[in-house]
């Protein structure tokens, strides 16, 4: 697999990791995870990295919430999710991007096939996931336009959750300008 700029092994490795802590309801390992994936994800700034970063936060949110297994769309989303890390490890095996994708994305549009209040909570969950994960990403020093961009997100939503935390206001939450960028290149080179 030609990996968006991405690691192969690696992806391979957070999915199998997701997947034994998915299981086990192991919160703290899949915030690891997620937060591994992000730091590599704002380095390739490739669609798999952060898709999957994005997904594994959202799946230690829903493991999290105890209750949301009280609904009976919970073992159909359960089995989906499953199902979808499984076929995403045998496509990252097969380095066969397309297939990775396809199963990756499969979980979110898991969420469209849930019924009532359960279907708009775990909508919030990764929406919610999206806008934290894009937070990050801004954070590493991407622009908030490029960062909103590859989640899917609005600039006024990273805007908006970027100001009430704090990042903005980080060092590396700022981008340098380009005179800033030569100067630093020639510093290196020259």
């Amino acid at each position: 697999m030609k990996e968006e700029g991405g690691n192969g092994e690696n992806v391979l490795r957070v999915l199998e990791e997701t997947k034994t802590a998915f299981e086990k309801r192991d919160v703290i390992s899949l915030k690891n995870l997620s937060n591994q994936t992000i730091h590599t994800a704002s380095i390739k700034q490739d669609s798999i990295n952060l898709t999957l970063a994005v997904i594994v936060y959202s799946l230690s949110k829903i493991i999290e919430r105890t209750d949301y297994q009280k609904y009976p769309d919970w073992k159909k989303l359960y089995q989906t999710i499953i199902s979808s890390i499984n076929g995403s490890v045998v496509a990252a095996k097969a380095k066969d991007e397309y297939k990775l994708k396809f199963h990756l994305e499969r979980i979110r549009k898991s969420i469209g096939k849930l019924s009532g209040n359960f279907k708009k909570y775990i909508g919030d969950v990764f929406r919610k996931a999206s806008i934290s994960k894009a937070s990050r990403i801004y954070e590493h020093g991407i622009s908030m336009e490029k960062t909103a961009k590859l989640l899917g997100i609005t600039m006024y939503e990273l805007a908006d959750y970027a100001g009430r935390t704090g990042i903005s206001d980080m060092p590396e939450g700022r981008t340098i300008d380009v005179k800033e960028r030569m100067k630093f290149a020639e510093g290196m080179f020259g």
